[in-house]
């Protein structure tokens, strides 16, 4: 990968795509497909925000049901059943167990109900290339048989349960980058660190953007007939920033965070009804406990919002109040992280409520012709939101472009026909290296794995292992060079997982810090300012 910005400070394009999460990403994929000129602008790392910060599924959305949109979680089960043949080194099966109890809102008849109906609406979830991502329907167990499976729903009033399967997402950050690789491979330019300025215009007609290399200051303008403006909870900014008069456009904003702790739960994902008629996870996760989400409105600038001591305390007492395991404290808190959700639905009050459907709006009402904003969605839906978008694309450049191809092409690095046997092949390649290690890279690397064991093998110091899933020191070592890591945050959060569980010890974080330190020519203050954020971020919030 290379950072476009930092090579040419201006450029034509046929689309423009401001923000680097998982909609930018999918967006700048959708529109090279297609045969347009793309160039990407991210103010931070890609996907560092909002689409880090996800429950780490790609699923129907069983919970929207309620809300009678049939639609969406259709929308959904489809795109799950695509990314999982697409992508399936990142996503896999995973049951999950919802208890039945003897009240109105988690009785059996209404989650079978549920659950046929969900079984119903993902008739295809069978079509996978890879037949270990074919879903299983959904089964009803008794009471005893749910306390032997999961000793850690509360037994008190329990009548058994219903086990179904979604999908997990075991690294949404690399899944965001191999979108973005796929899209640069095929001509898209790509910029993180480059911060959108300003939108350029003349008269009615944005033509371009205005945008700072964040790392070295310069400032480059690039233009395009059509802006697409994929800035998440930072969308209406954006369109503030350049509008002439009155914006129509509000995000309602939704914090949502997690927290991961020792493994509560044995091997399903246990989903329960809070008492707010509100639901909460305990999913398995690298053999820990990833425990979400929350939901609730935030009316700040998305630049200063952070995870706070009370949203996690709230958090803590939910699941204490709702599994039967030992009492969480807040040290058993060994990693947090939060974002915020950009709802399109802003007349709801209560954002749990909110739809997590996505709209695409043409800016041309308000003196910003040539600029869509989208707005709202999921992680799980956001290719088929680039679809859709490219819909209205082609008719505002009045031009007709190819049909989608990118439901049947898999991303790079992930075209793996049976990922058992890939596995099982990487095994047998690469005998000089643990079975944790092959794994971990054959799962977060796909094929891309092979450079990161030919770096192992070229020097024997990279192929140190760095933690319990076997990661290397070769990954940070093509992060540098591969994937452009520009901070120490980049590297242990979103290239590697090294950060993802905690604090991996100093001693592994000084490792890679000295690795970035060669590699970006940072000095001793450059360094021991990144060595400080990175440590800074392990420590739980003290308000």
């Amino acid at each position: 990968m290379e950072r476009y910005i930092e090579k040419h400070k201006s450029g034509t394009f046929d689309m423009i795509i401001i923000g680097g999460g998982i909609t930018g990403a999918t967006m700048a994929y959708e529109a090279v497909t297609r045969g347009l000129k793309a160039a990407l602008f991210e103010k931070g790392d890609f996907g560092a925000a909002t689409s880090s910060a996800t429950s780490k599924l790609i699923h129907g959305g069983l919970r929207y049901l309620k809300n009678l949109e049939f639609g969406l979680v259709r929308e959904s089960l489809r795109e799950r059943r695509i990314l999982s043949n697409i992508a399936p080194n990142f996503v896999y099966p995973v049951p999950f167990m919802i208890p039945s109890y003897q009240n109105v809102k988690s009785h059996k008849i209404m989650i079978f109900s549920a659950m046929a109906l969900y079984d119903v609406l993902s008739f295809d979830k069978g079509y996978t290339w890879d037949p270990s991502k074919s879903l299983p329907h959904f089964r009803s167990f008794s009471r005893n048989q749910t306390l032997a499976m999961e000793p850690c729903v509360k037994p008190e009033g329990m009548t058994g349960s219903t086990i179904f399967y979604d999908c997990q997402n075991n690294f949404p950050e690399r899944m965001t980058l191999a979108f973005l690789k796929s899209a640069e491979r095929m001509g898209a330019r790509l910029s993180n660190y480059a911060k959108v300025v300003s939108l350029e215009k003349k008269g009615d007609q944005v033509t371009g953007i205005l945008a700072q290399d964040l790392i070295n200051g310069e400032t480059g303008r690039f233009t395009a007939p059509v802006t697409v403006n994929c800035a998440g909870p930072w969308a209406d900014i954006v369109i503030q920033s350049a509008a002439t008069g009155q914006t129509k456009h509000q995000i309602k904003r939704s914090e949502g965070i997690h927290i991961i702790t020792r493994k509560i739960c044995k091997n399903h994902a246990v989903t329960m009804m809070t008492r707010q008629n509100r639901h909460i996870m305990v999913m398995p996760w690298r053999g820990h406990s990833l425990i979400g989400t929350t939901d609730k409105a935030y009316f700040g600038d998305p630049d200063d919002y952070r995870v706070s001591k009370k949203s996690i305390l709230r958090l803590l007492s939910e699941v204490n109040e709702n599994y039967q395991c030992a009492d969480l404290k807040y040290e058993d808190v060994l990693f947090y992280y939060g974002g915020l959700r950009p709802l399109a639905d802003i007349d709801t009050e209560d954002s749990y409520e909110s739809s997590r459907k996505y709209e695409i709006f043409d800016n041309a009402d308000e003196g910003l012709n040539g600029l869509f904003t989208v707005e709202g969605g999921k992680y799980t839906t956001s290719r088929q939101l680039a679809v859709e978008t490219m819909q209205m694309v082609q008719k505002k450049m009045k031009i007709k472009l190819p049909k989608e191809v990118s439901s049947a092409r898999p991303l790079f690095g992930s075209d793996i026909k049976n990922m058992e046997l890939f596995l099982e092949k990487l095994k047998n390649d690469y005998p000089d290296f643990s079975h944790a290690t092959v794994t971990w890279l054959g799962k977060n690397y796909g094929t891309e794995c092979h450079a990161v064991f030919q770096l192992a093998r070229k020097n024997n110091k990279l192929a140190e292992v760095l933690n319990r899933d076997g990661e290397i020191l070769a990954e940070v070592a093509y992060a540098l060079q591969k994937e452009v890591a520009m901070s120490l945050s980049d590297i242990l959060f979103r290239r590697t997982g090294l950060g993802l569980l905690g604090n991996p010890g100093e001693e592994v974080i000084k490792k890679a810090a000295l690795m970035a330190a060669e590699h970006l020519k940072w000095d001793g203050k450059k360094f021991r300012q990144e060595m400080q954020q990175v440590l800074d971020r392990f420590r739980l919030p003290e308000a």
